[in-house]
């Protein structure tokens, strides 16, 4: 009732929607090994994608919630989720990219500002990142949680030699949410489709935006 509510109002123009999360869910989690893909498995007796997904209900400024997912899931997504308040979910394509623009083309009839592009394996965010992210789309037009990088670095050379050791200054590992501006991120999606970039920012740095790092 609570969702039929939701789609009721939005649907109608009645309600409008500022900041929607999307969670990719659509992977097959082939590098954890065989067995269910690791977005639909256990963390003490909770799966995984529902952790994920509840992170963002229960977040103030996150208006709905959509999981991209793949077809062969619907099951294990039923099962998951079912039960929660969430729009309806969207099939993804055959890579990130596609998956991702799938669910942005869903939102086109929803009047909103931001969007908000989540990793479903990634099910420990934070409320606070989650919150530093949509505060900088107050001034930026897309925004990555990221950490810096800690690790000594190694550039390889010929048969598996170190060639150097990298300056890790400057460099941060991108994580999820990456937050956007809806417009101007589903153009950008349109302009680059196809092209297998590996996650939303760089198909931001690809149409020109600067995309702006905080803490994650």
């Amino acid at each position: 009732m609570q969702l039929e509510i939701l789609a009721y109002k939005i649907f109608l123009g009645r309600y409008m929607v500022k900041t929607i999360a999307l969670i990719l869910a659509g992977g097959r989690g082939v590098r954890a090994g065989s067995g269910m893909p690791k977005q639909y498995r256990e963390i003490a007796g909770t799966p995984l994608l529902r952790l994920t997904v509840n992170a963002f209900l229960d977040h103030p400024s996150i208006d709905a919630v959509r999981t991209i997912i793949h077809p062969d899931d619907t099951a294990l997504y039923q099962n998951s989720v079912g039960d929660l308040a969430l729009l309806d979910p969207i099939f993804g394509g055959e890579t990130r990219q596609d998956s991702g623009y799938n669910g942005l083309k869903s939102l086109t009839e929803i009047a909103l500002d931001y969007v908000l592009i989540h990793d479903a394996a990634r099910p420990f965010v934070s409320t606070e990142t989650i919150s530093r992210v949509i505060a900088a789309l107050a001034d930026n037009v897309a925004v990555l949680a990221a950490v810096p990088v800690t690790d000594t670095i190694k550039k390889e050379a010929a048969d598996r030699a170190v060639g150097e050791t990298v300056d890790r200054t400057g460099l941060w590992r991108a994580q999820t949410p990456q937050g956007f501006r809806f417009p101007e991120i589903f153009a950008a999606h349109k302009k680059f489709a196809g092209q297998n970039l590996t996650d939303d920012a760089a198909i931001a740095e690809a149409d020109g935006h600067v995309v702006r790092l905080v803490e994650g």
